[in-house]
């Protein structure tokens, strides 16, 4: 997935005028508007990177003049202590910046790093790790980026994209049946239904009903492998729900064709990582 300039050179406008308002104080009373230096971004824990474009844009937004020499690529494997990025120009626009561009590349290297967790428990089986909407406001596509930087897969980005008919869909339409009757009257051939079921019951119901995709809800491993023996190849399986790095080869091996975890892209911890600045 390429991310549209615009959507980044938007996101960086708004991120740097949250923290800028109406001028660097501390920056603009301390340091001479001509003076140059260089900068060196160092990760202090080994990472996946993601982000590096977005901080570029950063300190392009700041001074068109700057020069960013990026050390890898967003998917990389990092270890401590290596420098990811050098940038160089004049000195304040580097300081003003440092924060915003590594705000961005901790977070979305967190998602990288963890989603790359999950990706090697499951390495050997045929399950692919995938994210939710459980996302940031306003950053989504950017968090979904990173978990692709990290080996993951991406799930529908929005309500728009796909059916997916989760509990409350369900009680509302009076059943699966009748939720995925209404689906498949009112969307395009051309277009998958996704449906949520929590007991054994649902699931045949669901296969019943013709669901394309069936994703087993919060389901113990016992439960998880007699759902999949009884879709038997009839549907796509999806494994949601308190799934963690403890357990989720365990899920991966019932069976299930997806597993996706809302964790990738609201628990993850930023990676730890410093800019060095000095004058030139």
């Amino acid at each position: 997935m390429k991310i549209p300039k615009s959507q980044i050179t938007a996101f960086v406008k708004n991120a740097l005028a949250e923290d800028i308002g109406s001028g660097d104080i501390t920056t603009n009373v301390i340091v001479p508007e001509r003076t140059l230096a260089r900068g060196a971004i160092v990760l202090e824990e080994d990472a996946v990177i993601a982000g590096l474009e977005i901080a570029e844009e950063v300190f392009r937004q700041l001074d068109k003049d700057m020069k960013f020499s990026a050390a890898y690529k967003d998917g990389a494997k990092v270890l401590k202590g290596k420098v990811i990025a050098k940038i160089s120009g004049k000195a304040r626009p580097l300081l003003t910046g440092e924060r915003t561009a590594l705000n961005i590349l901790q977070r979305l290297s967190g998602i990288a790093a963890l989603t790359n967790s999950f990706v090697r428990a499951v390495k050997g089986t045929d399950a692919k790790i995938v994210d939710t909407r459980k996302t940031t406001p306003n950053l989504r596509i950017f968090e979904k980026y990173a978990v692709l930087m990290g080996g993951g897969h991406n799930h529908r980005f929005g309500l728009y994209d796909a059916v997916l008919i989760k509990d409350n869909h369900i009680s509302i339409a009076g059943g699966i049946k009748k939720a995925v009757a209404m689906a498949r009257q009112n969307i395009p051939h051309t277009m998958k239904i996704e449906v949520e079921a929590k007991s054994l019951k649902e699931v045949k119901d669901a296969i019943t009903a013709g669901a394309d995709i069936i994703m087993l809800d919060n389901m113990s491993i016992p439960m998880m492998k007699k759902a999949v023996a009884m879709i038997n190849k009839k549907a796509v399986v999806e494994a949601s729900g308190n799934i963690n790095l403890k357990n989720v080869r365990d899920v991966a091996l019932t069976g299930v064709d997806i597993i996706s975890i809302g964790a990738l892209t609201h628990s993850y911890k930023a990676v730890q990582m410093s800019m060095n600045i000095e004058k030139v």
